[in-house]
């Protein structure tokens, strides 16, 4: 087995997983059914600065959630985990309570209202970054593939991709254009050698 690389350092602030580079991935929604919106122990992690954000645009957000988690809401929309991370909450130890289900396939209502052109916000960036986590560690940001067996088909999808192509919208979001040019180029050259 070849050695690899473990991870590629950006710009002395970010360090990027190898994966970035090499993991293909796709969402099929057809055979997982959106379940990483479901599956887990908490929501969505979120930004400090995403929770004003989504509490502005609740009203336009609300007609696309389910009954259930319109209720689930009223005294607010987020929570903090076990290790005291702010996150989505959760509705009976599953779904996150922006999860609505059209044909068995969970789908998001933040997203769903975002594509109508009812709000600017696409989604938590954790979302739209997945399957990336991101991680601050103050001295330096971690940036990993974060491997989950729910996702197997995902990487199997004939449209699938390396991941930092997929993700080039919510990378750019997160970081910077610059940034992300920064990661090309390395990556790039590194594939002319």
């Amino acid at each position: 087995q070849q050695k690899k690389r473990e991870s590629m350092l950006l710009g002395g602030e970010s360090i990027v997983s190898e994966e970035v580079k090499n993991v293909s991935f796709c969402c099929d929604l057809t055979k997982c059914k959106g379940c990483c919106c479901v599956e887990g122990d908490a929501g969505a992690p979120l930004l400090e600065s995403e929770i004003e954000i989504i509490e502005k645009l609740m009203p336009y957000i609300k007609p696309f959630m389910e009954q259930k988690a319109v209720k689930a809401v009223e005294n607010g929309f987020w929570e903090r985990d076990i290790e005291g991370e702010l996150c989505t909450k959760i509705m009976d130890g599953k779904e996150c309570v922006f999860v609505k289900f059209e044909n068995g396939t969970a789908l998001c209502a933040i997203e769903a209202a975002y594509r109508q052109g009812k709000i600017d916000f696409p989604k938590p960036l954790s979302c739209h970054l997945y399957p990336i986590r991101v991680k601050d560690y103050g001295e330096f940001t971690a940036v990993n593939y974060h491997e989950w067996d729910i996702c197997k088909d995902a990487l199997k999808n004939s449209n699938a991709e390396p991941l930092y192509k997929l993700l080039k919208e919510p990378l750019i979001r997160r970081f910077s254009k610059e940034w992300y040019e920064c990661l090309v180029n390395e990556i790039e050259s590194e594939n002319s050698l």
